[in-house]
C-alpha cells in the first residue's frame, strides 16, 4: 500500500478580499493570548499609487520550509514539524531574541509575561483538534484559505494547481515561506523590511546554501 505524504500545511492569501477589519489580529490575540502590545500577525497596508484602491496585506509566520529562525536558535528550541509548523518548544527557549532577529519578516517577539520568544503556529492546538487557525476561521471575507498542500483534495492545493501563487521574498534571504498569494488580484508590491543579516549569529553552513 502506497503510503501517504505527511501534511503540510500552508495558507493562501487572497488581497482583494481584504479590507482590514483587523478580525484576524484580534481572533489571533485572543485565543493565544498574546500580551498587550503584541501581535502574531498583520495586515500592512499599499497606498494609493496611480488612482487605484488602497490594498491590504495579511501576514504571519511563513512557515518557512528554510527557517533562519530554526538556523539561529542556539538551543534547539525552534525547530520545524513534518506537517511545516515551525514551533518553539518553551521548556527549552532561553529567551536569547537571536530568532527574533534572524527572522526576515519581523515575525517573531519576546513574550514579556512568559519569558520566551513567541510567533504564529497556525493555532496548532486548534489543529489538533481539527479545526482552522483563528485568523482563518473569523475573516469575514475568507481572504485566508488554510489547508494540505500534500492533500490533493484541499482547497489550498487546488488553488496551487489551478491559480498563479506568489512568495514575498526578503531581498537579501529566501527562506522559501509556506505563505502564497493570488497574483491575479494583487499589486504585489508589499515591501519586506530586509531584517538579515543583523545582530544574529547564524552558522556558516546556512549561508553556504544560499
Amino acid at each position: 500500500m502506497k503510503e501517504s505524504k505527511p501534511r503540510k500545511y500552508a495558507i493562501v492569501i487572497d488581497t482583494f478580499k481584504c479590507f482590514d477589519c483587523k478580525a484576524c489580529m484580534v481572533a489571533c490575540k485572543v485565543e493565544n493570548e498574546v500580551p498587550v502590545g503584541f501581535w502574531r500577525n498583520w495586515v500592512k497596508h499599499n497606498g494609493r499609487a496611480g488612482g487605484r484602491r488602497t490594498q491590504f496585506q495579511p501576514g504571519q509566520c511563513m512557515q518557512c520550509d528554510e527557517p533562519s529562525c530554526v538556523e539561529a536558535c542556539p538551543v534547539g528550541a525552534t525547530y520545524k514539524q513534518n506537517d511545516g509548523l515551525v514551533v518553539i518548544d518553551p521548556l527549552k527557549c532561553i529567551a536569547c531574541g537571536n530568532c527574533v532577529t534572524a527572522c526576515p519578516y519581523g515575525a517573531r517577539y519576546r513574550n514579556p509575561i512568559r519569558h520566551v520568544a513567541d510567533k504564529c503556529d497556525f493555532c496548532e492546538h486548534r489543529l489538533r483538534r481539527g479545526e482552522e487557525p483563528a485568523c482563518v476561521e473569523t475573516c469575514p471575507t475568507k481572504a485566508r484559505v488554510f489547508g494540505d498542500l500534500n492533500d490533493p483534495a484541499s482547497e489550498v492545493s487546488k488553488l496551487m494547481n489551478k491559480e498563479k501563487l506568489v512568495q514575498v521574498i526578503n531581498p537579501l534571504i529566501n527562506t522559501n515561506p509556506s505563505i502564497y498569494y493570488l497574483e491575479g488580484t494583487s499589486l504585489l508590491e508589499w515591501p519586506v523590511e530586509p531584517t538579515l543579516p543583523g545582530n544574529v549569529h547564524m552558522p556558516p553552513s546556512f549561508w553556504k546554501r544560499r
